[in-house]
């Protein structure tokens, strides 16, 4: 298999990146893939910004050289754009739409910028799928499930070289049994967001 699959996971701390990141690497040693898996955060105590990047197939690094990213999962919208040197033209840049305001915005020294303008930038670099992954979430049983929601999102992506269910059975075997449920209805959430776009 001479394909290459380069990902790049975004958000901020507290969101999970990291745990995503760690789970598609482990689905991708299940399903006998090569990969590479790389982790830069900041201050991700503080909301700071938190940045994974997955490598799958022949490759023989981590790191994702600019414009070539097959796929930026954002679980959060200026993180997404924050990370489009990533992105070409062919790019599927998958985001959640709720924004985590950082506290130098709350305190007010900043502004966040207008979410509308943000996804007119990315639309005109990549292309953009956006979902209501808190919503999701909730709605699965826990917020604290949104990156697998991304997960599900990505899975239904048609970008991974393995299928599904290996992701999904990666998940449910890194987890408690009582959060089982939670977990897998927040996988499917997500893919069906992805896929109804």
């Amino acid at each position: 298999m001479n394909r290459k699959t380069s990902i790049v996971l975004t958000g901020v701390g507290g969101q999970g990146v990291i745990t995503a990141a760690n789970i598609l690497g482990k689905a991708a040693v299940r399903a006998k893939t090569n990969v590479y898996v790389s982790e830069v955060h900041g201050m991700a105590q503080r909301g700071g910004a938190v940045n994974c990047t997955v490598r799958l197939g022949n490759v023989s690094g981590p790191l994702v050289a600019a414009a070539t990213a097959d796929v930026i999962v954002s679980l959060e919208p200026v993180e997404a754009l924050r990370n489009i040197m990533y992105a070409n033209k062919k790019t599927k840049i998958i985001t959640d739409i709720n924004p985590v305001v950082p506290f130098t915005v709350s305190v007010g020294g900043e502004k966040y910028p207008n979410l509308d303008d943000v996804y007119k930038e990315i639309q005109s670099r990549a292309i953009l799928f956006k979902i209501d992954a808190l919503k999701i979430a909730k709605d699965s049983g826990a917020a604290i499930t949104k990156n697998i929601v991304m997960l599900g999102a990505l899975a239904a992506a048609d970008v991974l070289p393995f299928k599904s269910d290996v992701l999904l059975e990666t998940i449910l075997g890194n987890i408690p049994v009582k959060y089982k449920d939670i977990n897998k209805k927040a996988f499917n959430g997500g893919m069906k967001a992805l896929k109804d776009l």
